[in-house]
């Protein structure tokens, strides 16, 4: 039972830091709207920083007793290899696989690009910032699901 309080942990790459600042703003200004929404319930939250998507998964581990639910922020650009592939999708792999086990929501919001440009327009402050989907998704869940 969660009572009258959220404990939220945001861990974040830094790899691609203007993106992910852009994603953490988006969420931290829904989950603020939510604190007026969610009358009785406060949502407090804790950023964690990690030095790129990949390292993500391990944080959310080393945390999954502490907080009642997670946000993944990143941004993975495709490149040249087969890099842009292995990680994205051991990324999501890994955080899906962590969410069923540790029986906690995990907003997802890592994004997967082609290049810089669609990250800037998927973290910019606007209607459309995947931070705030990531947050509306992971919070509905833990109030509604």
């Amino acid at each position: 039972k969660l009572g009258s309080k959220i404990n939220m942990l945001i861990v974040t790459s830094d790899y691609y830091e203007n993106v992910s600042e852009g994603l953490i703003k988006g969420s931290t200004d829904f989950i603020k709207q939510q604190d007026i929404i969610q009358a009785g319930i406060k949502i407090n939250y804790e950023i964690k920083k990690a030095p790129g998507s990949f390292e993500i998964p391990y944080i959310i581990n080393k945390y999954k007793n502490s907080y009642d639910a997670f946000l993944a922020f990143g941004c993975i650009i495709r490149g040249e290899t087969y890099h842009f592939e292995v990680i994205a999708n051991e990324v999501a792999r890994k955080i899906m696989d962590l969410s069923i086990n540790i029986n906690r929501p995990i907003g997802f919001g890592i994004l997967t690009c082609q290049n810089l440009d669609q990250a800037k327009k998927r973290s910019a402050n606007n209607e459309n910032n995947k931070g705030a989907e990531a947050a509306n998704a992971c919070l509905n869940i833990l109030l509604n699901g």
